[in-house]
């Protein structure tokens, strides 16, 4: 992420989550201004990533998607989701992702989230 503005935002929503947790209506708003961000800066997934966590948390008022697991992803392999992970760490640890999207594992693990995300969306 290059434009200064969108970092100190994503600063700002990381901070916020870590002192209140997930307050829905603030998170919410604070996603769409930065995928506005990230939209004029040219980066599709981020862009996808950023729209499905609002719109994850505006259905379920909450963040439901786990963090992918620690061990190594290899290109063209799925990341395996660890279960018990989820709420404001797992959200934390996905705005921690969205710092360094140009990272190869961070793209690969975005992916995954992106994947999740959808799943969730089918089941529920």
């Amino acid at each position: 992420m290059n434009n200064i503005k969108a970092q100190k935002l994503l600063n700002k929503i990381q901070r916020d989550l870590m002192r209140n947790g997930i307050i829905t209506n603030t998170l919410v708003n604070d996603l769409k201004e930065l995928r506005t961000l990230v939209v004029e800066e040219g980066q599709p997934l981020l862009a996808k990533t950023i729209r499905l966590t609002f719109e994850h948390v505006e259905a379920y008022d909450s963040f439901n998607i786990a963090i992918p697991e620690d061990d190594p992803v290899e290109e063209g392999k799925e990341a395996p989701l660890q279960e018990e992970a989820t709420g404001q760490e797992s959200l934390d640890y996905l705005l921690s992702l969205m710092a360094d999207p140009s990272n190869r594992v961070n793209e690969l693990e975005l992916r995954e989230y992106v994947k999740a995300f959808n799943e969730y969306a089918e089941e529920n």
